[in-house]
């Protein structure tokens, strides 16, 4: 793994593009991104780094992984936004819900907890090496 590589959180509404459509699709162009913060994250994102997919519906938790295959960089049909392309990797068994990272007591002030209406983020470190040990104690 580089050390520069750094991880981010998409979510997708399951009514909308569930991740068993990415999963069919194999690799898409993430889109569809309005707010500014989130916008910034998908500018920094870099070939490498990897993204976990996240459900926003029904029981809202991070349902799979996905490799960042090309660069965030400006939308082509809206230069004001941006794009990202998204290769999935694997689902995560069983999801991790946020019930269980709010429970944790750890991210308090991650975006994720702070602001549930922000689409795309940066992942603190704190979180993988979590949830790295949580997925080696399943």
């Amino acid at each position: 793994m580089p050390s520069s590589q750094r991880y981010f959180l998409a979510k997708t509404d399951p009514d909308t593009y569930p991740v068993s459509q990415l999963e069919k699709d194999g690799q898409t162009v993430w889109d569809g991104v309005r707010n500014a913060q989130a916008l910034r994250a998908i500018r920094e994102m870099k070939a490498g780094d990897v993204v976990f997919i996240y459900h926003s519906m029904g029981e809202a938790a991070i349902v799979a992984l996905a490799d960042i295959v090309g660069d965030g960089r400006p939308d082509p049909k809206d230069p004001k936004l941006a794009v990202a392309d998204f290769r999935f990797r694997k689902m995560i068994e069983p999801p991790v819900t946020l019930r269980e990272i709010k429970e944790s007591g750890l991210f308090a002030d991650w975006s994720l907890v702070k602001q549930s209406r922000l689409s795309t983020m940066t992942v603190p470190d704190e979180f993988i090496g979590w949830f790295f040990a949580r997925r080696l104690q399943a």
